[in-house]
């Protein structure tokens, strides 16, 4: 699979992880942040888990044997995501659509700075300034003069942390194991049913909850999980993560256009611009590194 390609298949996450902050804001019903979330996730495992197992079969009889680290990591890896997935849900609840999708774009900026920081991994002088100017046109899109700070903004603010790293452990075992599928679907489970356990405990949840959320669940967990996931492991095989959170930043944009076609929130046309930023960031992420001027600035 070519670059271009695999960052296509992120632009697609992208799109459907920002339509699925209306469902995940509107389809919870009662059911609790953190059942939904493992709901979700086990039903996203239940759609991989086919492909999974076939990709496992064959990555093992023809390029290299799971050893007893890889799954451990794996387990690692879908702990972070449960963590970074049921912050961010317990958020959402608490805030507005466009300002969950903002908040969220915090983590472009860390990824590489703790690939730097803790895995000495320096990258195109691009990805400094594209990350930044991802993370201003989020702040324009969430209303620049009029961000005012409230519970669930807290809450989404602290899952980025979690997800950058999430997304450094993706790009680092897809590419290792070479089974991305089997990444996804190991991280999904993981997630899934540590996220059941935790929610019986902490929200004692009913039959009744998990069938009132049972659209959304079932919404979110086979697009947003299911399908937007595992694009992000297949893509992030072929990207490297600094790269990749910038292109995953435009959820942004689509999660304020869902909040407007579906929601009503409305934007304005400097809103528009900051949209019109990220993208410009994404394609001089693309483009620049293959000019001769991008050539010579690349940092290995």
């Amino acid at each position: 699979m070519s670059r271009l390609q695999a960052n296509l298949l992120l632009t697609l996450a992208a799109v459907i992880w920002g339509s699925s902050f209306v469902v995940q804001q509107i389809g919870v019903g009662d059911l609790g942040t953190i059942s939904f979330t493992g709901a979700r996730f086990l039903v996203g495992a239940l759609i991989v888990l086919p492909f999974a197992f076939r990709q496992f079969r064959r990555v093992e009889r023809e390029e290299r044997k799971f050893q007893r680290g890889d799954w451990l990591k794996l387990v690692i890896t879908g702990t972070v995501l449960l963590t970074a997935a049921a912050l961010q849900q317990h958020g959402i609840l608490r805030t507005t659509v466009t300002n969950s999708g903002f908040l969220t774009a915090l983590y472009v900026p860390m990824v590489p700075f703790l690939g730097l920081l803790f895995l000495k991994r320096k990258v195109h002088f691009i990805v400094w300034p594209a990350a930044i100017c991802c993370f201003i046109g989020t702040y324009i899109m969430s209303g620049a003069q009029r961000v005012e700070l409230a519970e669930g903004d807290l809450w989404v603010i602290s899952s980025t942390l979690f997800w950058a790293v999430h997304v450094i452990l993706v790009g680092a075992m897809a590419s290792k194991t070479r089974a991305p599928l089997v990444v996804a679907a190991v991280q999904f489970t993981v997630c899934g049913i540590f996220g059941l356990i935790l929610g019986y405990i902490v929200e004692s949840p009913l039959a009744a909850d998990f069938l009132g959320a049972v659209w959304g669940i079932c919404y979110v967990g086979v697009f947003s999980v299911g399908m937007a996931f595992t694009l992000q492991v297949i893509g992030q095989r072929y990207t490297p993560a600094p790269d990749a959170a910038i292109i995953l930043s435009s959820e942004t944009v689509f999660a304020a256009l869902s909040g407007m076609l579906f929601l009503g929130e409305r934007l304005t046309t400097m809103q528009f611009m900051g949209g019109a930023l990220i993208f410009a960031s994404i394609i001089a992420v693309e483009l620049l590194p293959h000019t001769r001027i991008g050539k010579a600035r690349i940092l290995n």
